[in-house]
């Protein structure tokens, strides 16, 4: 069903220089309940790294980064921002969590220069596998396995695993091992 679509979009990224995913993304994203999610996997199972097909994309979700993967039973809510990222089977994403394509994704130190005209490097974010993301995180750095990244928390750095972390920026307040 969406097999047209990945035609054109195969089309737009031999002719164009821009990141199509993002494009595409955004028109996937307004399709509505199961059937959107449906869709969007089926696009992104064609597009990205890997996509497993036992998963949930919510709506109003947009990729920005073809080099992307979704684990098995990832559930990911709706209005979210994903970039680079790996996330690991069974993790639960809450709606409108950011994970942004690591932390250095914009240089500033010219003041000469406009930032955007600066560049940056993007790095693939992990969130491990059987982890809990809550609604309107910030994650920029990488994430361990059955870890819980409370609502509105902000991820700067690396996250050990069975940590549960909340605030901003996010700090330790237990873990998940007896």
């Amino acid at each position: 069903m969406v097999s047209p679509l990945y035609l054109l979009y195969l089309v737009t990224r031999t002719l164009s220089k821009s990141n199509s995913i993002a494009s595409y993304s955004q028109l996937l994203s307004l399709l509505p309940g199961k059937f959107g999610s449906f869709c969007r996997i089926a696009f992104y199972r064609m597009t990205m790294t890997f996509c497993h097909f036992d998963c949930v994309i919510g709506f109003a979700t947009l990729f920005s980064q073809q080099d992307t993967e979704i684990g098995e039973g990832v559930y990911i809510g709706p209005q979210c921002n994903i970039g680079m990222c790996k996330i690991g089977n069974n993790s639960l994403i809450a709606s409108g969590v950011h994970i942004m394509s690591g932390s250095a994704q914009h240089n500033f130190a010219d003041l000469d220069k406009p930032i955007q005209q600066q560049g940056g490097a993007y790095t693939k974010v992990e969130i491990g596998e059987d982890s809990w993301v809550g609604n309107g995180a910030l994650i920029m750095a990488n994430v361990g396995k059955k870890c819980i990244i409370g609502a509105g928390s902000v991820v700067t750095k690396d996250v050990a695993d069975y940590s549960i972390m909340v605030g901003n920026p996010a700090k330790l307040i237990q873990t998940r091992q007896q």
